[in-house]
């Protein structure tokens, strides 16, 4: 069976198939060897995220599933006192939200890798030009800030190493170029184009960590340069035997 790899999160997820999106990279790195499949969901949290997973994945086939990518917190981590507070889950309860999602997948796919993604930073001048000077509620103040997300990230990285699971710190990997904030991102929180490729570029390291780069995996049916063009319908009819 042809392999899976299963996208689940928020708009970062969601937005991931659009044009230059890191979905859309996974799905043509991979479009030989696995399926892609979104499950992005814009503006959920990880409380509600774990409340839908099973539902989410209800039809994906079981035995397909070769990995799958948990992006959540851009949305936990809004501040509970600005513009979007009702997005906003304590950090504690986001890590418990964590590890249940990730407690469901493995149990639901015990194969498969588990990829813990952490939130993206934030830029906060982009954040008040994106929402207005007003910060949506008259503040003046953005409702995300770079400092209160990045202890969302750490606690991703805390719970993926007492997992056991792969993490991608795509938080810290971001900040490490100078002029990130508008490189990166396009309105302080989602990716732009290059953030896109930074991010597909991480994934596709960690999947092959987990023995599921292009070189591992077998092409889904003979390429065209493998076949004897005088004895194709000979080699499909073994082909089909073999099925």
């Amino acid at each position: 069976m042809r392999p899976s790899i299963v996208l689940f999160g928020d708009s970062i997820t969601e937005e991931s198939f659009g044009e230059g999106g890191w979905g859309a990279y996974l799905a043509n790195h991979y479009s030989r060897s696995a399926d892609v499949i979104l499950r992005g969901y814009s503006g959920y949290n990880t409380r509600w995220a774990a409340r839908v997973l099973a539902r989410a994945v209800t039809g994906i086939p079981s035995a397909s599933v070769a990995a799958v990518t948990v992006l959540f917190g851009a949305n936990d981590a809004s501040l509970p006192t600005r513009a979007s507070a009702f997005q906003y889950v304590p950090l504690g309860e986001y890590r418990e939200n964590l590890r249940a999602i990730c407690a469901l997948l493995r149990d639901r796919w015990p194969a498969a890798a588990v990829i813990l993604v952490t939130p993206p930073p934030v830029d906060e001048r982009g954040r008040l030009r994106f929402i207005g000077g007003g910060g949506g509620d008259g503040s003046g103040l953005p409702e995300r800030t770079n400092q209160a997300t990045g202890e969302y990230a750490r606690a991703c990285v805390q719970v993926a190493v007492e997992c056991g699971l792969r993490v991608i710190d795509i938080w810290s990997r971001m900040q490490m170029f100078p002029g990130w904030e508008t490189s990166f991102l396009r309105d302080g929180l989602h990716l732009t184009p290059r953030g896109n490729r930074l991010l597909f570029e991480e994934v596709v390291w960690a999947l092959g960590d987990a023995n599921l780069s292009l070189e591992a995996l077998p092409a889904d049916l003979p390429l065209c340069s493998d076949i004897d063009p005088d004895n194709a319908a000979k080699y499909f009819e073994e082909e089909e035997e073999e099925e």
